[in-house]
């Protein structure tokens, strides 16, 4: 099932707020590198790659342009809150899998922003056909992982010693995964199509 893509940029009430949602693009860049500088290092450990790197935010923008990487941002009064990327492969044997990952101002935490811009990319998910979500992170991200939990995702593995943060220090790694396909039936049965 594929859905028609959401329309960006929208707005989309957050806690007491109004944040703005909008595809990521190559503009961005410069936001992106400014947001990624407040957010704490034990952060970037949610995503496979150091993103406070300046080759690396490169990469993630030419990769916006293929199809490889489709991202969200969300900004309040202009600057960016949090983002978004869902990374696919569609050469690999699990191109109906795309990879989550979440990253939020610690401002906005506990205001809604996470639970927002995991359920955008389940619309995300729906228009680029994807089956399956997965999201990755180290275990001692409580808070993130009881709000992936709390969106119906489940632990597929645990990777012990698996990531290693800047100064060496080894951490666990869990494997959250999301059938896409389900939510869209679920939402559909209840006619609730539109409010993914």
């Amino acid at each position: 099932m594929t859905d028609a893509p959401r329309p960006y940029p929208r707005r989309v009430a957050c806690g007491d707020a109004e944040v703005e949602i909008a595809a990521m693009a190559g503009a961005d860049r410069d936001a992106l590198v400014a947001f990624v500088a407040t957010l704490p290092p034990q952060d970037l450990l949610f995503v496979r790659r150091d993103i406070g790197h300046p080759k690396v935010v490169d990469a993630w923008m030419r990769a916006l342009g293929t199809g490889e990487i489709a991202s969200l941002v969300a900004r309040h009064g202009g600057a960016m809150v949090g983002c978004t990327a869902i990374v696919t492969d569609a050469f690999s044997w699990s191109r109906h899998v795309g990879e989550l990952r979440v990253l939020v101002s610690p401002d906005w935490r506990g205001r809604g922003l996470g639970r927002v811009l995991i359920q955008e990319c389940f619309a995300q998910a729906l228009a680029l056909g994807l089956k399956k979500l997965v999201a990755q992170m180290t275990v001692d991200q409580r808070a993130a992982i009881a709000v992936f939990e709390g969106l119906g995702f489940r632990a597929e593995a645990l990777l012990a010693r698996h990531v290693a943060d800047r100064d060496g220090a080894l951490h666990d790694l869990v494997l959250l995964s999301h059938d896409v396909d389900a939510v869209a039936s679920r939402h559909e049965v209840y006619g609730l199509a539109d409010s993914i």
